[in-house]
């Protein structure tokens, strides 16, 4: 019961960070949303499927369980907004130089993780 527990109460904290990862830049999101689907899988039936049907991670889940590959769409989201908001933090907002290599380090090593990542074919239903 305690291990089904910390499972669920990891699966929330991952998916807490996986919605931060929209919006910040060096944080990333489908790996988040990766570790909380198999966080409620091994946790709460209820949490997974939620996590499996809904609209915005619910897509990604599947192209990765089943094809591992994430959609020119995702691809295209994520590589933009590393590259918009991480180069505005790299630029403008962080003043540390070592600081700024290290978040360009992260934002490359993001970019490859991306790019290296098997692109699903484009369905005609959006499924």
């Amino acid at each position: 019961m305690l291990i089904r527990r910390l499972y669920l109460f990891l699966g929330f904290f991952f998916l807490a960070l996986a919605i931060l990862g929209i919006f910040l830049p060096l944080v990333p999101t489908t790996p988040f949303v990766l570790i909380a689907a198999a966080c409620f899988g091994r946790s709460s039936e209820k949490w997974h499927n939620w996590l499996r049907n809904n609209s915005t991670f619910g897509p990604m889940l599947h192209n990765w369980q089943i094809n591992r590959c994430l959609t020119l769409r995702v691809k295209t989201f994520a590589l933009l907004s590393m590259l918009m908001a991480g180069g505005y933090s790299i630029f403008f907002a962080i003043a540390d130089f070592s600081l700024r290599i290290i978040g360009g380090i992260l934002i490359a090593l993001g970019f490859f993780a991306i790019i290296s990542t098997k692109t699903c074919e484009a369905r005609e239903d959006n499924g």
